[in-house]
């Protein structure tokens, strides 16, 4: 017996909820990415990076990070989490949970090299300082590119379950066939 490959559908409205959040979600993500800057407009680290500003970039990465967990917890509640499509997004999502959880503490690292910075005299400290600065500062970018990458995979698994609901609406269910009228006998009574 076979079951019904309908029952593996997330209901449409549910879909399509799901790809708008994922699609914000993402789009927030990638533009914190690209708008978080450490480095000036020739490229190089400021004299005396701000640290109230880079610890902004910390707790804005805490917000971002905290609205995917919260998706990704809604999701796995979600009764649609067992289907082969629910399945694979919430994959998606464990990701992009797990990169943005590790921006945050880059951002806080990026913070805590600065004030570091403002306070050292010492020129090789100020050089080790710095590069670790630039590095976690990346690095935290990075994350948050990685799991906007990931919503961007989950958005996408959710189109194209939206394929398979085409798919079915097109082809009428199929019915079970109707046994053939009785055949007659060549003989007339």
């Amino acid at each position: 017996m076979s079951s019904d490959p309908r029952r593996e559908l997330i209901p449409r409205n549910a879909t399509l909820h799901l790809i708008d959040s994922l699609d914000a979600l993402q789009s927030r993500l990638r533009s914190a990415a690209e708008q978080t800057h450490l480095l000036d407009d020739a490229g190089r680290v400021p004299a005396t990076p701000s640290y109230a500003e880079l610890l902004q970039h910390a707790a804005e990465a805490q917000v971002l990070s905290r609205d995917v967990l919260q998706l990704t917890a809604d999701v796995a509640r979600s009764s649609h989490s067992t289907t082969r499509a629910g399945n694979s997004v919430l994959a998606h999502l464990a990701t992009a949970t797990t990169m943005s959880s590790h921006a945050v503490p880059h951002f806080a690292e990026t913070a805590e090299h600065a004030l570091a910075l403002l306070r050292s005299a010492n020129p090789a400290d100020r050089d080790y300082l710095t590069n670790h600065m630039v590095s976690d500062h990346a690095t935290a970018r990075a994350y948050l590119r990685r799991s906007s990458d990931s919503l961007r995979g989950a958005a996408k698994e959710l189109n194209d379950h939206l394929d398979a609901h085409r798919s079915f609406h097109a082809t009428p269910p199929q019915q079970s066939p109707t046994p053939p009228p009785p055949r007659l006998n060549g003989r007339h009574r």
